[in-house]
């Protein structure tokens, strides 16, 4: 995505008036027993719903909601959403039983300028997933223009985010169009240097990223389950430390890549450890290249914290994707704040790739503080290595 891919069509140049607008949002949030964890989501999709409620369009809204599978699961369904938002936005919004078919389709046409429709869990259907034809017919059939929204999703060729989009006149909205604009920076002229922070759980589900991420910054900083399998390539005895064995190979192949172009790899010196993973468990700080058998390392150590600040403080644009630990639990979340506290400090072009990296600053406060908080760890991690996506590209003049 280069600085072309900012040539959309943008829903602020839509002719909505009385016309029926599905819009494509992702109010894929968190529910905890039953109710809404953070509505940060539906706050992000108000001002593409209010330009066009200003515009006098009838809207009708399409999401998912968690992973049901193709079936419907009736805790998954959004009841709960459709409740919120019509709090937040002031007026009703009329939860449909299904996303698609002839009770759909009659209450959309009963509805007016004004009203706000929300389907029922568009990955209820397995058709969805798969982008098949005739399922986003169905979708498309209520309405006369198309808006995504959803940049979460936009690297996902689904019937919801690429189907529809062929068939009607289709725009972005003003949450896809911040999205692109902002890690557009950090593909066309990032200000260096340039730092890439790289945490969670897997290394497996971040290798194409760091080895796309090697050609582009100046140094990768690498903590969470992450570093460790990086560690234990490198030949450090990590004892029971979450490692993907099978990722070991392609992590020398990143390192020798890195090497060969001047690109530094800083991983953890120190680690905190606890035998199991639980709020109250005995902990202890340990070299992470030595971590005793039956123990395993859920965050980063202090020492650590303060070599990645060294090299975050001199950075002029950074990326963050991924916690340093298990940040969820008090006695594994010290990394994670510390790497917040200094990315919020740098003065840096700061962007935060979503997720769980997303949710932790805006836990520990530090939301306000950087320069933005994409909200797709997946589509922001497909941007930053050049991906083509479908969902986008379909928007384009």
């Amino acid at each position: 995505m280069r600085e072309e891919g900012l040539d959309i069509r943008r829903v602020q140049d839509a002719d909505v008036k009385g016309r029926a607008v599905l819009v494509r949002v992702d109010y894929n949030v968190p529910l905890h027993d039953g109710s809404i964890a953070d509505d940060s989501r539906l706050r992000a999709s108000i001002p593409t719903l209010t330009t066009l409620l200003d515009g006098g369009a009838k809207i009708i809204l399409v999401t998912h909601l968690g992973r049901p599978k193709g079936k419907p699961v009736p805790a998954l369904r959004l009841d709960v959403v459709s409740d919120r938002l019509s709090e937040l936005i002031g007026r009703p919004v009329y939860k449909t039983a299904d996303c698609i078919g002839e009770e759909v389709a009659q209450a959309v046409k009963n509805g007016h300028p004004g009203d706000v429709f929300l389907l029922e869990n568009v990955r209820f259907h397995r058709e969805e997933e798969a982008n098949d034809g005739a399922f986003a017919r169905a979708l498309a059939s209520v309405a006369d223009v198309f808006v995504n929204d959803a940049f979460a999703t936009v690297h996902r060729a689904h019937a919801s985010t690429l189907g529809v989009a062929k068939l009607l006149p289709s725009y972005a909205g003003l949450l896809m169009q911040r999205e692109i604009e902002a890690l557009s920076r950090l593909l066309d002229t990032p200000a260096r240097p340039y730092i890439a922070i790289v945490g969670g759980k897997k290394a497996q589900s971040k290798l194409g990223a760091l080895r796309d991420l090697v050609s582009h910054v100046d140094a990768l900083l690498i903590g969470g389950g992450v570093a460790f399998t990086f560690l234990q390539a490198t030949g450090a005895s990590v004892g029971d430390s979450l490692v993907d064995d099978d990722a070991v190979g392609e992590v020398a192949s990143i390192v020798q890549a890195a090497s060969e172009r001047g690109v530094e790899i800083v991983l953890p010196s120190d680690a905190r450890l606890a035998r199991q993973l639980e709020p109250d468990a005995e902990t202890f700080v340990c070299d992470a290249r030595a971590i005793p058998d039956g123990w395993a390392a859920f965050d980063i150590g202090p020492d650590t914290v303060r070599t990645f600040r060294e090299r975050i403080e001199g950075a002029r644009t950074l990326v963050w994707t991924g916690p340093m630990g298990a940040f969820e639990m008090e006695p594994f979340a010290a990394g994670t704040i510390g790497v917040a506290e200094a990315v919020a400090a740098s003065g840096a072009f700061s962007v935060i790739g979503g997720g769980e990296t997303g949710e932790a600053v805006a836990r520990f406060g530090f939301a306000d503080d950087v320069s933005y908080i994409s909200t797709g760890g997946g589509a922001c991690l497909a941007v930053l290595r050049g991906q083509q996506l479908p969902a986008l590209e379909v928007l384009r003049n």
